[in-house]
């Protein structure tokens, strides 16, 4: 299943990894881990936000996508499932079905 994977990363936690030079490696491992389909970064309440669009085949899987999140980046994370247009559209004709 698709899942949208919205953090914000605590400034603190980022200023630090930025000081000792480690954010490119540090961001280079965290979407390694998560292979996002697509990944914008942005500000976000004040802080550095990203969000990601992963795929997850198991939701046993959440725990690694974003524990890196978490860990690394001492990040607040929401994840919730989304839809392309097709599956949206898929979804709709199954709901007039029932109808």
């Amino acid at each position: 299943m698709r899942m949208l994977v919205q953090a914000s990363i605590d400034t603190e936690r980022a200023n630090a990894v930025i000081a000792e030079g480690k954010m490119p490696e540090t961001m280079e491992q965290i979407l390694t881990v998560l292979k996002p389909e697509a990944a914008y970064f942005y500000p976000l309440h004040g802080r550095r936000g990203l969000v990601m669009v992963v795929d997850v085949t198991d939701e046993a899987d959440l725990i690694p996508l974003v524990e890196p999140l978490w860990m690394e980046m001492g990040a607040d994370v929401e994840v919730a499932p989304c839809l392309t247009a097709q599956e949206l559209q898929a979804g709709l004709a199954r709901l007039t079905a029932q109808s």
